[in-house]
Order: structure tokens, then C-alpha cells, then sequence
């Protein structure tokens, strides 16, 4: 453990599995306290329990208010305050144009850019409440470069956090809390081996400039170095990171 997160507290939504797990993974072996935040309770909870450190669970969906603000309530009496946030939590549909109705593209808006402002508001009033600087650091998707078919809601709401995240930089730099965007591509993950996106490697890793299969720890990788003091002077950014699929 080299400890360059030692006594900061992150959350990391979406955890229970793929990117968010390697993500709350990685930081617990730099040393921070991380909050495993899911829909998924039991899920969460078992990822928590194999992080040391004094992981622990919340079970809150990131498009409800008041399961947020208790997640909040919870963070504050048990750490004293957040310092990280990893919004990861998302919905990845796969969609076509035509089949996209009004209570999809909600459905997919509400957790993927709403369930962002809400989590991200909660964690920043914290951090300034308690006058510490922090890191925001927002899961998009190279997607939103790419334009990628059957995710038109998806790709809509990725956009937005990268929006978002340049806002935020802007708002909150005087703070002392940075935000920061990261924009995987095709990762193998749970959830893409289980849907139809896993039909898509062998056409993206043609265009990527390293070949293979990304991988959750890669995400993660980058995540770490963006929670840590070595990002300090970086904020409003979106990194890619993708094997150099999309170059832009």
C-alpha cells in the first residue's frame, strides 16, 4: 500500500461490480476509507467487506434525494466528511433509435446525469461545510466522442456529465475541489459480458491503437491518480481512456 490516499474518505458509486469495484479496490489500496455505494445492498456489502481500511456499505439509488441524503448523514457521522467522489454509478443500454421512447431516455437521463448532480451536490456542500478541499471525479464514456449506436439516451446523458464536469471546475476551483471527468472505452466488465456490448470487441479493438480487451483496473488506474495530490493542478479535464480508439 503506498498510503497517498491514507485519511480521506471516498465514495464510489455503482460499486457493487465492474469499473466501481476496481475502482473502490484501487483506492482502499492507497489507503482511503471507501464508502461501496449501489443499488445493489448485498453486493455492496460484500465488496466492503474485502477492502479494509473501514470500508463499508450504503445501499441508495443515485436518482433518489432522499436515499442520497441519508448516505450523506450516514458518511458525516461515521468519517467526519467525504474528500473523494466517484460518480460510476450508470445505466448502459443498448437501444435502438427507433425503439427509444420518452420513458427510456428518463429512465437513462435520471441515474446516469440527475443521479450525478445529486450525489455530486450532497458530497460538495459537505466538503465545504467542513472546509476541505476535494476531488470529484465523473465516469463518462468515450461514447459521447463517438457517437455510438443504440445508446442515443446514453450518450446524451455522458455528454452531460462532461458538460457538467467543466462547470463544476469552474464553480468550485476556490474551493480547493477539483472535478474531473474519465471517459472509458469498451471495458469487459460484468455487465458488458452479460449484454449485447460484448459482441463489440473484436470490431473496437480494430480500432484502437494498443490492442486487447480493457479492462476494469485500467479505469481504475486512472481514477487513483486523479483522487491523489499528483492531479492537484488539474481540474475540468476529460481523460479518454480507451487503447487510443478515439483521438482527439
Amino acid at each position: 500500500m503506498s498510503g497517498k490516499l491514507q485519511g480521506r474518505t471516498a465514495l464510489v458509486t455503482g460499486a457493487a461490480q465492474g469499473i466501481g469495484k476496481a475502482i473502490a479496490t484501487r483506492l482502499a489500496s492507497e489507503g482511503a476509507t471507501v464508502v461501496v455505494s449501489d443499488m445493489n445492498g448485498p453486493g455492496a456489502e460484500a465488496v466492503a467487506a474485502g477492502l479494509g481500511n473501514g470500508a463499508f456499505a450504503g445501499e441508495a439509488d443515485v436518482s433518489d434525494p432522499a436515499a442520497v441524503a441519508a448516505l450523506f448523514k450516514t458518511i458525516e457521522e461515521k468519517t467526519g466528511g467525504i474528500d473523494i467522489l466517484v460518480n460510476n454509478a450508470s445505466i448502459v443500454p443498448f437501444v435502438a433509435w427507433d425503439d427509444v421512447d420518452l420513458e427510456h431516455w428518463r429512465k437513462i437521463i435520471d441515474v446516469n446525469l440527475t443521479g450525478t448532480f445529486i450525489v455530486t451536490r450532497a458530497a460538495t456542500d459537505q466538503m465545504r461545510a467542513k472546509k476541505k478541499p476535494g476531488r470529484v471525479i465523473s465516469i463518462a464514456s468515450n461514447t459521447f466522442f463517438a457517437g455510438t449506436p443504440n445508446m442515443a439516451a446514453y450518450v446524451a446523458a455522458k455528454g452531460g456529465v462532461i458538460g457538467f464536469t467543466r462547470a463544476l471546475a469552474t464553480e468550485l476551483g476556490q474551493y480547493g475541489i477539483t472535478a474531473n471527468a474519465v471517459t472509458p472505452g469498451l471495458i469487459e466488465s460484468d455487465g458488458v459480458k452479460a449484454s449485447p456490448h460484448n459482441g463489440a470487441f473484436e470490431f473496437v479493438e480494430m480500432l484502437q491503437a494498443v490492442k486487447g480487451k480493457g479492462q476494469p483496473e485500467h479505469i481504475a488506474d486512472v481514477v487513483s491518480f486523479l483522487a491523489s495530490d499528483d492531479a492537484r493542478w488539474m481540474t475540468g479535464q476529460t481523460v479518454n481512456v480507451d487503447a487510443g480508439m478515439v483521438r482527439y
